[in-house]
């Protein structure tokens, strides 16, 4: 790895077509293999060739991601995402060797029965027919995120991107609070037709992709996607209902104490983000100041972050100011090359700037520990169901150091932060049953689809009210939610994970050294085990099972609770 910047590292585009020709002689190199040495030997070409293709992909997709109208990366962004899906025909023929292989029970040997697993989940999700469809499917998510990205909202004497406005959210003048979600309304409103289209072709492209491999409609394969290999609808399905008996009630509580606390009749949709009569907590310092402080928590945390985070900031591997043209989003990432996590994102002067050094920082973290851990790049990155606990129970883990990020408001910080936990559940599960409805059926009009978002308001979020915006009342708002477009079907796994990050937190209060150990392991683990057998890892419950969500948020509940009752007092 050596010494590197990403800013300086270099970009060339992979020769696609030379990386197929060298699959294919590995492929038969496995077929014909006459010990467990040659297949290996094999495996270990090919994981040097995907690590070099996907990080060249990857510094691709942060330039084009940093700066949308830069056509050279949007350009080469576009290319990766037409000649990966090709390139997968080739992958799945060398998978299906290793599944062939007379040597299965020497691999699992060596790396653990998932690994053969996690091949056989991919075969199941892919096929050669599906690659004009993937390759449409990136044209159209790349359409909408671009959209986004080039947002630009006149507000308050000032041209605002959508992270920009969404400051004002929690301005303590209420009017101003309503004008501002009023332009952030309008921006959608006035791009209704053009996200119609896009979102119906995905639909319609996803759901035959689905049926293309035998299924009804995508939403199995919506599963295979997201690397779900021990429950499925029913469970999901299970658990939603759960957070609708346990959660819903809770937030209803969160919400009539909020509107009495900020002397408000009724709370408006503009009204849930302000917490406080006097004004929310803000961070205390510019991105530099809140780095630096992040580096001295996560020194203070354990030896394990302390070597972390020198590492990202001494690579140059977060990109946290918003700017003109920057995706409107935060994620992480890797450069496997170089075992290097990197993190998107853009600060806006909010606790939201803290979530980010938490959480996506918790995703970087695990991704550090697991590229150092394992064996096998499969094996990096666990599925998502597991990867939200690695960044949420970060979260959590940070409130000790408030005060270094929001001084003498670290109590409004933690307050504020504790019951956007709870809240955000709710609108979590709505999103997922919203993606269950639409690809079920795929014959709704687009106007019927927002309808149906209207109503999943009612059931799961009743204190939603939006003081006659007519786009947003009949149900526009799942449109700002860009998992929705880009990545169907992960969203549940915020709220599962909610659960494991709750009772990492409890845990945490109760015994740090415990449950440092625990989170340590599961990110140490990456992928090697499937979701159940990573929960055991961690010693967390399954969210999925009859009074798992009432367990998981006792805690937090009664620190709310707890804390509106002094407030009132």
């Amino acid at each position: 790895m050596g010494d590197f910047s990403f800013k300086t590292l270099e970009y060339t585009r992979p020769d696609f077509e030379n990386i197929k020709k060298e699959i294919e002689v590995l492929t038969k190199q496995v077929k014909n293999a006459g010990s467990f040495e040659d297949v290996q030997a094999a495996m270990n070409t090919v994981e040097e060739l995907s690590s070099k293709l996907e990080t060249q992909a990857v510094i691709a997709f942060i330039r084009h991601t940093l700066d949308t109208t830069d056509e050279f990366y949007e350009k080469e962004n576009e290319t990766v995402d037409n000649e990966l899906p090709l390139l997968m025909v080739n992958l799945t023929e060398f998978n299906k060797g290793l599944l062939e292989s007379p040597y299965r029970e020497d691999i699992n040997r060596e790396y653990g029965e998932e690994l053969l697993k996690r091949i056989q989940r991919g075969l199941d999700s892919f096929d050669p027919v599906l690659v004009p469809y993937m390759q449409e499917e990136a044209k159209l998510t790349n359409a909408y995120q671009k959209l986004m990205a080039t947002a630009k909202i006149d507000f308050d004497g000032q041209v605002l991107n959508l992270y920009g406005v969404q400051k004002y959210f929690e301005h303590p003048d209420r009017e101003m609070r309503r004008k501002a979600f009023k332009a952030y309304s309008d921006f959608y409103n006035s791009n209704e037709e053009k996200m119609e289209e896009i979102f119906a072709e995905l639909v319609k492209i996803r759901n035959k992709m689905g049926k293309a491999l035998g299924h009804e409609n995508f939403i199995p394969l919506g599963y295979l996607q997201q690397g779900r290999s021990d429950y499925g609808q029913k469970e999901v399905a299970a658990f939603r209902e759960q957070v609708r008996k346990e959660i819903v009630p809770l937030c209803s509580k969160l919400y009539e104490a909020q509107a009495k606390r900020i002397g408000v009749d009724s709370l408006m949709v503009y009204d849930e983000k302000f917490i406080f009569p006097d004004g929310n907590a803000e961070p205390i310092g510019d991105e530099a100041y809140l780095v630096e402080e992040a580096r001295k928590m996560y020194h203070d945390l354990s030896p394990e972050t302390g070597d972390f985070i020198d590492f990202m900031i001494d690579h140059d591997l977060m990109d946290l100011v918003n700017k003109p043209n920057k995706a409107s989003t935060g994620y992480m990432t890797s450069l496997k090359d170089y075992k290097a996590p990197f993190v998107f994102s853009c600060f806006n002067n909010t606790i939201g700037d803290m979530q980010v050094l938490t959480h996506e920082l918790g995703h970087a973290f695990a991704g550090y520990e697991a590229m150092r851990h394992q064996k096998t790049s499969e094996y990096f990155s666990p599925s998502t169901d597991i990867c939200e606990i690695h960044s949420m129970a970060m979260e959590q883990f940070s409130y000790p150091y408030a005060e270094q990020f929001f001084g003498d408001k670290a109590d409004k910080f933690k307050f504020a932060h504790l019951q956007e936990a709870m809240t955000f559940v709710p609108f979590g599960v709505a999103v997922d049953e919203f993606q269950h409805i639409m690809y079920a059926n795929p014959e709704l009009t687009p106007k019927e689809r927002t309808l149906e978002w209207h109503k999943l308001e009612e059931k799961y979020m009743p204190w939603r009210k939006y003081n006659e915006d007519e786009f947003m009342d009949r149900g526009g708002f799942w449109y700002h939610k860009l998992h929705i477009f880009l990545y169907p079907f992960y969203y549940i796994n915020y709220t599962l994970t909610t659960m494991g990050a709750m009772e990492l937190k409890k845990r945490f209060e109760e015994n740090k050294d415990q449950a440092w150990e625990d989170y340590l392991n599961l990110c140490r683990a990456g992928a090697s085990k499937s979701y159940l057998e990573l929960l055991k890892v961690a010693n967390l419950s399954v969210p999925f099972e009859e009074g798992s969500v009432a367990k998981a948020i006792s805690y937090p509940k009664e620190v709310l609770l707890s804390e509106i009752e002094k407030m009132n007092s």
